[in-house]
């Protein structure tokens, strides 16, 4: 059992809600309904959340409180919802407990209202009103039948085309898949003499009909450039049948994680991925096959980053499942048919196994975080790299000193230049250099250099001369774009301006 002060330590969150007083009325009966819709829930009252401080109730009113709740589940719940509820001491501080658990006549909503406007489901810590599509979850939940069970009317098993999953349950299994090998997995139902397909044999076929029916029943791949989705590096849509969606969106993964050496033992070189890849494969299987197909307009999205990992599959996480207690062997089954033939075909190895094959992995990658949220109505599991700050901070530092050394050197390899050029230039004040100690202080046109230097008209020589101190990177044009501009001059560079520093010095 949970203690108290563990309790107060954890967020606000599906099946969990801190009260400072006793909410209003509609507030309480949509918490209420939400609890017992989906995996149950506690409400503490007399805490307040944020900031989580123990406030507690008055003795006097305690005995009130609990009637008051018990009397407004009773007159406004429907169907029958019985609350636990519990007085506990903190810090001589009383404080009510109400425990609401997990229905099993669903969907519970509002007496006296209609279930389409009145049924409330828990999406993290807030209430939402039930869309359609849940609510015949809910009800399905209560009639123990799965999506995947309900049958189609617009094709029989003879009409639908569904050879690529032949050809790869005889891969996997062995077995043909005949018409009793169908019937056997529960994949069509003979109605007055009509063999209908379930949607599992439709979402397993390659059928216009499953693009039809469930066009979102499709992974989204994508490697994104940084940490932010935003620029593309590649991208893939997986729309082939479910059963060989799981292999070619693990492919995927795979091209955009890099496998290094670690070390060896003795001659022999152990090659590691950057990512726990075993768990990766699980978590990627378990998305296709426990992936909500009721929900339209969602598909199953990989994101891969920089620092991370993201997998998210429609449908929020199974009641019974704890993602944080991976080592319970927990098995809960959403689609009823599809996983015994992910069984048959070894995409699931063993009831129960993939949270502990997933928790054994990690425990191999301590440089890896494993983190899960239910972004809306949707699950996201994220391996997350611990060191990638680090890392990218290292990098950088690394860029910063390759700069510096490219510089040095670059600098290094102009003083040689110029050395060069100088020890040419120090036998004689030739033309080269008068024009750059003309322009030292000030640009001039051809013609004011032309002057300066006495002459009458521009001659062919000093043509030739600006052009190769133009092209020795000494001199540049005021105007870059118009060189034959009427109002052209010549600006002494940078290096220039070095090159006559080394000439007076060796002068």
């Amino acid at each position: 059992m949970v203690k108290l002060n563990d309790i107060l330590q954890q967020p606000e969150g599906r099946k969990l809600e801190f009260k400072k007083t006793l909410p209003a009325k509609a507030e309480l009966i949509k918490t209420i309904i939400s609890f017992a819709n989906d995996a149950g829930g506690e409400l503490y009252i007399g805490i307040k959340d944020n900031p989580r401080e123990v406030i507690g109730i008055n003795e006097d009113e305690l005995i009130a409180i609990e009637e008051r709740i018990s009397n407004i589940v009773h007159d406004n719940c429907e169907p029958e919802i019985l609350p636990e509820i519990s007085f506990l001491t903190y810090d001589n501080k009383l404080i009510i407990k109400t425990i609401i658990y997990k229905g099993s006549n669903p969907p519970y909503h509002i007496k006296n209202k209609s279930i389409e406007e009145s049924t409330y489901i828990r999406v993290g810590s807030t209430n939402r009103q039930a869309s359609l599509e849940i609510i015949a979850e809910l009800e399905r939940h209560k009639r123990n039948v799965s999506f995947d069970s309900e049958l189609s009317y617009l094709k029989t098993v003879d009409d639908i085309n569904f050879n690529s999953f032949k050809d790869f349950f005889l891969e996997k299994t062995g077995e043909k898949l005949t018409t009793q090998a169908l019937q056997k997995l529960e994949l069509f139902q003979s109605v007055q003499g009509k063999k209908l397909s379930t949607y599992a044999l439709i979402l397993l076929s390659d059928d216009d009909l499953s693009k039809q029916l469930f066009p979102f029943a499709k992974i989204e791949c994508a490697r994104f450039k940084g940490t932010i989705p935003g620029n593309f590096i590649d991208q893939k849509t997986i729309g082939v049948n479910i059963s060989l969606q799981p292999e070619k969106a693990y492919q995927f993964v795979l091209r955009h994680i890099s496998e290094g050496s670690t070390d060896y033992t003795g001659v022999y070189r152990n090659d590691r991925w950057e990512y726990p890849v075993t768990a990766i494969r699980e978590v990627i299987r378990n998305a296709v096959i426990h992936r909500d197909y009721s929900l339209t307009g969602k598909d199953i999205k990989i994101a891969i980053f920089d620092d991370k990992i993201e997998i998210t599959s429609p449908g929020k996480l199974l009641p019974t499942i704890d993602f944080n207690d991976m080592n319970a062997g927990q098995s809960d089954i959403r689609n009823k048919i599809l996983a015994p033939v992910f069984k048959r075909l070894g995409i699931i190895e063993q009831w129960g196994n993939g949270l502990r094959i997933i928790a054994d992995e990690l425990k191999k990658y301590p440089e890896i975080d494993l983190e899960w949220k239910e972004p809306g109505m949707a699950f996201r599991v994220i391996f997350i790299k611990k060191n990638f700050k680090q890392q990218q901070e290292l990098q950088q530092e690394l860029q910063q000193e390759l700069q510096q050394e490219l510089q040095q050197e670059l600098q290094q390899e102009l003083q040689q230049e110029l050395q060069q050029e100088l020890q040419q230039e120090l036998q004689q004040e030739t033309l080269y250099t008068k024009i750059l100690r003309l322009i030292i202080d000030k640009p001039l046109s051809k013609k004011e250099i032309s002057i300066q230097l006495g002459q009458k008209v521009i001659s062919g020589q000093l043509n030739e001369v600006i052009s190769e101190l133009i092209d020795d990177k000494l001199i540049e044009w005021t105007i870059k774009d118009k060189p034959t501009s009427s109002k052209q001059k010549h600006l002494i560079t940078q290096r220039g301006i070095e090159f006559i520093r080394l000439l007076k010095l060796n002068s």
